[in-house]
């Protein structure tokens, strides 16, 4: 009866933070980490496929690319927030299976070169950031129970049912052996699940312009991290009563929502037309792009052969006609500036060079 009271009265965590495989040490927290970002890059390249921007190839390398930038910013943002625990011991700053990763840094990092790769995609950036935006919380919502296995930024102490139990080489300085605590990672886990559905659930709804729904997103998981921040204990630089990531999280509220309103009353193009090397910005419009009476001859790509009626210059036809018929009076419209019109032998023949108008830019 003990025994299940203790399990229903609180939440273990797990005796290893690893799984030995030969000579392998499989670390959980980066498991979690990979197990997270292979479901958001499936996410993202269904999105893409289904909107008809992108493929699942594009999704594997926009991910390739944003992850690694990511987890890079992740830890850079980590050691320059915490530097008192790296700047006795620098070579401490690489091992990230250890722990540590700021979220603020990876998402900042991992969305600028993941646009850019989308980019180079030919992927308008953002298209590309509405359909990631239910990607990323997912990968955080299965990436933060790396923190449960290595029993790390916990809560408060309580005494909820859920409460966290933490091995005595865990627990913080001045806390009594069999002290439980708030699960944060559990709470953050939940949240970014739950906001994975609220995306989804906008974008069928409402269509928002491109981009905006990654704004909807940031406002969300800064209420999230804001909440979730308050709880913890692990030692933070603190600024006017609240920790530093709680002041990031408010500006990111902030800023998500200066964006939407900026961009008020955008929708989600009806028609979507993706140029290879075409204007990105007419593209995510869906508008027609014209290029003007006789943009092939004077400044065409020169891929176009000339040779329909819709192609040349006015005027051509009136030349083609003088060639059928050498007695046929070609007209003032003809080709003013050729010389048979101002003036030529006579004889009728069109000169090959006032066949089509120049070229020449």
């Amino acid at each position: 009866m003990e025994l299940a009271s203790t399990i229903i009265g609180s939440l273990p965590s797990p005796s290893r933070n690893g799984l030995q495989i030969g000579p392998f040490d499989l670390r959980a927290y980066g498991l979690m980490i990979a197990l997270g970002v292979i479901a958001a890059v499936w996410m993202l390249g269904r999105r893409l496929e289904e909107k008809g921007i992108g493929t699942a190839d594009d999704a594997a390398s926009i991910g390739i690319w944003g992850v690694a930038a990511g987890i890079i910013g992740a830890r850079l943002y980590h050691v320059v927030t915490d530097w008192h625990r790296f700047s006795d011991n620098l070579w401490a700053i690489p091992k990230i299976w250890e722990g540590g990763l700021g979220i603020p840094g990876g998402l900042l990092a991992g969305i600028l070169v993941g646009a850019w790769q989308g980019k180079r995609r030919n992927i308008p950036a953002g298209m590309l950031m509405t359909c990631a935006a239910p990607a990323i919380p997912l990968a955080q919502a299965i990436g933060r129970w790396g923190n449960w296995f290595n029993q790390e930024l916990f809560g408060k102490p309580t005494d909820l049912p859920w409460a966290l139990e933490i091995d005595d080489q865990y627990l913080p300085p001045g806390y009594a052996s069999g002290t439980t605590f708030h699960p944060t990672f559990l709470y953050e886990s939940l949240w970014n699940l739950g906001l994975v559905g609220v995306l989804l659930l906008v974008d069928r709804k409402l269509r928002l312009g491109p981009g905006r729904l990654m704004a909807v997103y940031v406002m969300g998981y800064g209420v999230g991290r804001f909440w979730v921040e308050g709880l913890r204990i692990d030692p933070a630089t603190d600024m006017g009563g609240l920790r530093w990531n709680q002041w990031v999280a408010l500006a990111a509220v902030v800023g998500g929502a200066l964006y939407l309103v900026v961009t008020h009353g955008q929708k989600w193009p009806d028609e979507i037309v993706l140029v290879d090397g075409g204007d990105a910005g007419a593209a995510e419009l869906g508008e027609d792009i014209d290029a003007g009476p006789g943009a092939d001859a004077a400044g065409g790509d020169g891929d176009h052969d000339v040779g329909t009626a819709d192609e040349v210059a006015p005027g051509v036809d009136a030349e083609r006609d003088a060639e059928a018929d050498p007695t046929a009076d070609a007209g003032p419209g003809a080709d003013a500036a050729g010389a048979d019109a101002a003036g030529g032998d006579g004889d009728g023949d069109v000169d090959p060079a006032d066949e089509v108008p120049s070229t020449d830019g």
